[in-house]
């Protein structure tokens, strides 16, 4: 594993145990899953490239647009998931024909792959990228690299 790869992943460890909690970013005070990833992303980056705004629990389920999505091409690298490496996020797609609306941030890939994401009514976890995980990944996405 890379250095960033393995700052990413232990940093995401640290947010083990944090309580979901929509819209957060407090290692350890609540997170949901974009904030981990913005908190991981301070963390190891530094700044947060843009000030997220407000966002609802469906993100944009009523007008079908991807916002997650698409934001997360605009600030990461987007990678086929057979590239994928520890410190990578995945984007999921939590219903078929619904917008992608939760991430993660893998830990482990082959032979048994798992993934931290915060998740409603669970808090910060770590879980195996099982077959009913699996199958709703539709992105993955490298972190940049460190610039200082």
């Amino acid at each position: 594993m890379s250095d960033l790869a393995v700052a990413i992943v232990a940093e995401a460890r640290a947010w083990l145990g944090t309580p979901y909690v929509h819209q957060a970013s407090c290692k350890g005070a609540g997170s949901d899953c974009l904030g981990l990833v913005r908190g991981v992303w301070r963390a190891v980056l530094g700044e947060e490239p843009i000030k997220v705004p407000p966002y609802t629990q469906d993100w944009s389920e009523a007008s079908g647009l991807e916002s997650l999505w698409d934001n997360a091409r605009a600030h990461l690298i987007e990678k086929p998931m057979s590239q994928a490496n520890p410190g990578d996020v995945v984007l999921f797609r939590m219903r078929g024909g619904a917008v992608a609306k939760h991430l993660g941030i893998l830990t482990q890939v082959d032979p048994s792959s798992s993934f931290i994401h915060a998740y409603s009514g669970h808090g910060v976890v770590e879980s195996t990228l099982s077959t009913p995980w699996a199958r709703r990944v539709v992105a993955c996405f490298a972190f940049p690299e460190r610039t200082s």
